[in-house]
């Protein structure tokens, strides 16, 4: 019985190796296939050019973009030329500004200087005039007007105009004298 199982082990290795050289064949005529058909599509590849041609819609599309840039580009340098000269007149501008704003303020100067003088002056005429001719001016006066030129006068001379006033109008004017520096900080 041994030997019969060889022998129909050997009929079995048979028919394998049958199917195993069928298959091989099959793989290796499968392979010569690929490798020609591998070897004509490089042929091929290498046959055509390195460039290739755009679709023309693509073209276009990519020209139509290009050129709304450039209007961007165009439109934003002129943006910049109009800003730059807005910079350069308001540079101008404001140093004009400037040279009126000095000017203004030296005329202030001599406005704020001549408007001291004349009440200085006036002051001056105040305290030269008679007491008593003083004190009907100064009551016709309103308080704080009043008050303004009495603060500016030497004591001895403000006394005595205030003596020759009414009552109520010189108690209206010394509050308003005491009052002026109430607010002024302390420290």
């Amino acid at each position: 019985m041994s030997r019969r199982r060889r022998a129909g082990h050997g009929a079995l290795f048979i028919v394998a190796m049958l199917f195993a050289s069928s298959g091989a064949l099959r793989l290796g005529s499968g392979i010569g296939a690929a490798l020609a058909k591998s070897e004509e599509e490089t042929a091929t590849a290498d046959a055509l050019p390195a460039t290739c041609e755009m679709p023309s819609a693509l073209s276009e599309a990519l020209s139509l973009r290009e050129d709304r840039v450039a209007a961007q580009e165009a439109a934003l340098q002129d943006r910049l030329a109009a800003l730059s000269l807005a910079e350069a007149a308001i540079s101008r501008r404001l140093e004009e500004m400037k040279a009126v704003e000095e000017e203004l303020r030296a005329t202030l100067a001599l406005a704020d200087g001549a408007a001291e003088q004349d009440i200085q002056n006036l002051t001056a005429v105040y305290q030269a005039m008679k007491p008593k001719d003083a004190a009907a001016l100064f009551e016709t006066m309103s308080p704080e007007f009043a008050a303004g030129f009495l603060g500016r006068m030497p004591p001895e001379a403000a006394a005595a105009i205030l003596s020759g006033m009414s009552a109520e109008a010189a108690y209206g004017v010394s509050v308003i004298v005491a009052g002026r520096n109430a607010g002024v900080p302390k420290e």
